[in-house]
């Protein structure tokens, strides 16, 4: 059987991965949404608290290249199932972990699973997609984390406000659970090419062209996480909103980046992965400088919040093809590494965004900030284009990615 031409094997296997993509979803986003119950509950400062979210962090850059060096001896199929049961066995110990140290612990390891998951995922979406279908069966895997943001997070949230922080967590170990059942007995054995040996694998990151992708990655998508990380500070005391509106605009900000995910997953399928990110890094900067000049009206900054959310998540399908196509030959390990880079594109935007905040030049000041990262991302795409277009035509055994 050709599972390419069984629609309902593609889908019910893209939906096991969605329900991976939530779980891990909740287990990374779960924690800003309930920080202060744990704080509280624990006796700990919210810097102290804070912690839990920086060492899951640290989980995902390590464990990504860690678990992926794992992967190249086990079938795709046993690799998530075995990162989905490492998700439900250390959100399990987080739920009923003793003390702060046994916290810290489960957040880190936590985190090991998350890069690998998304990393192996998105290799195995395109391998059972139908042909020019490949980054939006890339884009269903992803819609997890929306569905995390939209539902998932809001919902554990309320439990642990209501009910305990504890629960929230068992909840989302629960999640995984179904996944590594829908995994097991929905998705079938994908085969894949020879990866060779992991040492040999890391001769990718020789690549200058794989750099300029993970470049693309930190610091372009850095762009937005400048923006939404402040995002709570600028609605309330720019545009006005009162604080318990907040969790309202978080949702359409959920909204719009689930409308983006497959939005970018489409725009890769038909204009190339590397095309579809230059103009979305461009539309960054618009819709970013829009957001600051209808900040002080109540309706078009929701409006422009799903617009923002939009345009910064339909990023994720490309780069995760663009960096597939690259990456031949070493295609897990490449995929898996995205996911590091993205984390620290998370923190470098958070980090630069709050600098000029810190300096007095407002709550806007961020998304100027994102704008200049979004920027570097573009020009970063256009020297991309330059070298693939030089390749194709100085090399006559030149295999450039297709742009």
């Amino acid at each position: 059987m050709n599972d390419k031409n069984n629609s309902p094997v593609i889908t019910l296997s893209l939906v096991s991965l969605t329900m991976g993509g939530l779980s891990i979803g909740m287990t990374e986003f779960l924690m800003m949404g309930v920080l202060p119950d744990i704080s509280h509950s624990l006796q700990v400062s919210i810097p102290q608290a804070g912690y839990l979210i920086s060492i899951y962090a640290l989980g995902v850059v390590i464990g990504a290249p860690l678990m992926a060096a794992i992967a190249g001896n086990h079938k795709p199929k046993q690799m998530l199932i075995a990162l989905m049961l490492m998700v439900f066995v250390f959100n399990g110990m987080f739920a009923v972990a003793p003390g702060y140290g046994w916290l810290l612990a489960a957040r880190f390891l936590a985190g090991l699973p998350h890069g690998a998951f998304f990393g192996i995922g998105a290799v195995v979406a395109t391998k059972l997609a139908k042909p020019g279908r490949e980054a939006r069966s890339v884009a269903l895997m992803f819609a997890g984390l929306t569905v995390a943001n939209i539902i998932g997070v809001p919902l554990g949230t309320f439990i642990s406000h209501n009910f305990s922080w504890r629960f929230s967590f068992g909840l989302v170990a629960l999640f995984a659970l179904m996944a590594i059942v829908s995994i097991r007995f929905w998705m079938p054995d994908v085969r894949m090419e020879k990866q060779g040996s992991f040492a040999a694998s890391l001769g990718i990151f020789k690549k200058i062209d794989l750099w300029l992708v993970i470049a693309i990655s930190a610091i372009g998508t850095g762009g937005f996480f400048s923006w939404i990380s402040y995002i709570a500070p600028v609605v309330i005391h720019v545009s006005g909103f009162s604080s318990s509106l907040v969790a309202l605009v978080m949702v359409i900000i959920g909204l719009g980046m689930a409308a983006g995910n497959f939005l970018g997953g489409r725009m890769a399928d038909r204009f190339a992965p590397l095309k579809a990110i230059a103009i979305l890094l461009l539309l960054m900067i618009v819709v970013l400088l829009g957001f600051v000049a209808l900040i002080h009206f109540k309706l078009p900054t929701i409006f422009m919040a799903f617009v923002v959310g939009a345009v910064g998540f339909a990023v994720i399908a490309p780069m995760q093809i663009l960096i597939i196509q690259v990456a031949q030959g070493a295609e897990m390990l490449a995929s898996s590494t995205l996911q590091a880079t993205s984390n620290f594109g998370n923190a470098l935007g958070a980090f630069l965004g709050g600098v000029p905040i810190a300096a007095g030049y407002g709550y806007t000041s961020p998304e100027f900030v994102g704008c200049i990262l979004a920027g570097f991302g573009f020009c970063i795409c256009l020297l991309l284009f330059y070298r693939f277009n030089t390749a194709t035509k100085t090399s006559s055994i030149a295999s450039p990615v297709p742009v």
